[in-house]
């Protein structure tokens, strides 16, 4: 009972905080940057002005177009439980693996570039397309570097690998490093940040995930914009039971996820840190350079695999 309970726990947490997490990386940001910081709260105070709007929806929009935010949401909610967020004895966690999370991710993306084509706007069809170029050398690049791992802990299930890796304390290998570099520049790219794409601009010849959710409105959009924000946070927490599982409680037993709680709001400070200070040291890059940088993360993760079997 106690293991559904931390499971719920989760999932709410995951629900709550998301749209913390990416006021904290808007308000560093802004800070950094010499501007004035829109405060934590912000994303809060969006998702519900958008809530409260009414649905706009165009003549010709089909089932997929209205379905996609739901699917979006719920698949994003579903990869949460599986995550070792706060504790790596839940419930679900042993139905998925790696493998499994990342087919979620493409599930969501999927849909999402459906709805973008299904109204039939230019701005719609290009975004689409270059979301679909993007995810064919990041989904690759994220397996590999995932499996990297794997090969150290000999599992592709991230409880697995979190229980492993913070039981043997800090293993200063090659092959995590380079399998680190990749996860980090992969992260970046499925979550649209620069220098793969400005989630803060709406100009036509830059936007990629902004060009599908164009039409959406009220609460579809909503959805969506929140989706978004818990897959940054899942990547996060991804790269925490990957690479520093440190923190996460071994056991159902809640009197540990107190603990837990804190040790992953502090590892999300510093990941948000991090990940603006990525942003402000480099400028977007021209969507024809993308396929450099994605084939740099898998050339890491690559070298990654590689170092295992030669060095280790």
């Amino acid at each position: 009972m106690e293991g559904i309970v931390v499971e719920i726990l989760q999932v709410t947490v995951l629900i709550a905080l998301a749209p913390l997490f990416a006021g904290w990386v808007k308000m560093v940001k802004c800070r950094l940057q010499g501007r004035t910081s829109p405060g934590l709260l912000q994303p809060y105070r969006d998702l519900k002005k958008l809530f409260s709007k009414d649905i706009v929806l165009a003549e010709n929009a089909s089932w997929i177009f209205r379905f996609t935010p739901y699917l979006v949401f719920g698949t994003v909610i579903i990869a949460g439980a599986v995550v070792p967020i706060l504790s790596t004895d839940l419930p679900l966690s042993l139905t998925a693996d790696v493998i499994v999370l990342v087919g979620l991710f493409a599930i969501a993306r999927f849909f999402t570039a459906l709805a973008g084509m299904d109204i039939g706007t230019a701005f719609g069809g290009m975004g689409s397309s270059r979301e679909m170029m993007v995810a064919s050398l990041a989904e690759p690049a994220m397996l590999m570097a995932i499996f990297t791992v794997s090969l150290l802990c000999k599992s592709t299930s991230l409880t697995r690998i979190a229980e492993v890796i913070s039981s043997a304390g800090f293993i200063a290998k090659p092959s995590l490093a380079f399998a680190f570099l990749a996860f980090v520049l992969i992260a970046i790219a499925e979550n649209g940040r620069i220098p793969v794409d400005n989630p803060a601009t709406h100009l036509e010849l830059t936007m990629l995930h902004e060009a599908m959710i164009l039409e959406y409105s009220g609460r579809h959009l909503a959805l969506i914009e929140w989706a978004g924000m818990m897959k940054l946070f899942l990547f996060m927490a991804i790269g925490s039971a990957l690479f520093f599982p440190f923190g996460i409680a071994a056991t159902d037993n809640i009197a540990g996820i107190p603990a837990a709680l804190l040790f992953l709001v502090l590892k999300l400070g510093a990941a948000g840190v991090a990940l603006v200070l990525i942003e402000t040291g480099l400028a977007k890059m021209r969507l024809f350079r993308l396929t450099e940088f994605l084939g740099g993360a898998f050339l890491m993760a690559t070298l990654g695999m590689l170092s295992f079997f030669i060095l280790e």
